[in-house]
């Protein structure tokens, strides 16, 4: 798939990843995750439902008692509320059914108003409009620094896709979302930037649907590092080892939901210029380092990305000079000018 078939006309009126909605019965394995590993606020919600807070919005992620341990809904934010129509316009057009939220239902959310509708897998997706802003400061579960999230959002959310041409066109074209760049090898890789993140979304092409993870992203470093001593520490907690991606440079592991589906935990992500940015093809695999697959087979997959690895390495790929990556600059150049 060539790049310049990639590129669209830079419109950014779906601005973030707002919010994600799981569906589990595991609510009580759900509430310690969240909290004790990830650092995530739980906020108090009627009925057999669980919500937590990351930062000043009401509501960041969403989990129900329902059956399925999946995905229930992403949630996406729009910069205006003409936005709604619009792409319920233009959805509607490209034959997709768009339901208009109801306005219990956007209380449920925490947001002003909203529409919903299923991509081509399946999945469930909420266009919204105003999420709702706390009162009181962010508490988090354990001791954390904070997450990086304001105009970036909440993190980024990845999708397992049957058939990569279909999905591709309906978050391309119909959705606005923005190729960031994207592997082949050993699979599809697909990402998407909504705002200054590398990316808010992506797709892996690995022939199923469902849910792969999300990743949060922590302002301290060593909050990932802690958070990975307490991983560890329980049975079949680490789903990646640490290690650093190539394309947007986060050093993250991911550790295993009460769901199934994985959470990344990272830092240091790397912000691109959404105006002057262009797609483009990646060659080295997703990681320059780390990133061992705990979950896979040698023969399954581990082994092949292990030696992806091991040849970035012997090719001398890495991330750039910190210089090079303003947020990391700015970051580390703010803390020394406090000490």
């Amino acid at each position: 798939m060539a790049a310049d078939h990639l590129v669209k006309e830079k419109i950014l009126a779906v601005i973030a990843l707002g919010y994600l909605g799981v569906r589990s019965p595991r609510l009580d394995e759900w509430a310690e995750f969240a909290q004790r590993l990830l650092g995530m606020q739980r906020i108090d919600r009627a009925g057999k439902s669980l919500a937590f807070r990351m930062d000043d919005k009401q509501q960041r992620l969403l989990v129900t008692d329902e059956p399925g341990d999946t995905l229930a809904c992403i949630g996406f934010e729009v910069s205006g509320h003409d936005d709604l129509a619009r792409y319920a316009a233009r959805l509607d057009q490209a034959g997709v059914a768009v339901h208009m939220g109801t306005r219990e239902l956007a209380d449920r959310r925490l947001v002003g108003d909203l529409i919903w509708f299923e991509d081509p897998n399946g999945n469930r997706v909420e266009l919204f409009h105003a999420p709702m802003t706390a009162t009181d400061p962010f508490v988090p579960g354990r001791p954390i620094d904070g997450f990086v999230t304001g105009p970036l959002g909440m993190g980024h959310a990845v999708l397992h896709v049957k058939d990569i041409e279909t999905m591709m066109p309906f978050y391309r074209d119909l959705l606005d979302f923005h190729v960031s760049d994207f592997g082949l090898e050993p699979y599809g890789l697909y990402f998407f930037h909504l705002n200054e993140r590398h990316h808010s979304f992506a797709m892996v092409g690995s022939g199923q649907a469902g849910f792969h993870h999300f990743m949060v992203e922590y302002q301290n470093i060593d909050d990932v590092g802690q958070g990975f001593d307490l991983a560890q520490r329980r049975e079949n907690g680490v789903a990646y080892t640490l290690g650093r991606h190539t394309n947007d440079y986060m050093l993250s592991y991911y550790a295993n939901s009460p769901s199934g589906f994985f959470v990344e935990n990272g830092w240091g992500g790397r912000l691109i210029d959404p105006a002057t940015w262009q797609p483009h093809q990646t060659h080295d695999g997703p990681s320059f380092w780390g990133h061992e697959r705990l979950y896979l087979s040698e023969e399954g997959g581990r082994k092949r990305l292990r030696d992806m690895r091991m040849d970035a390495a012997a090719r001398g790929r890495r991330a750039p000079p910190l210089q090079d990556c303003p947020w990391l600059y700015s970051q580390l150049n703010t803390r020394n000018q406090g000490q």
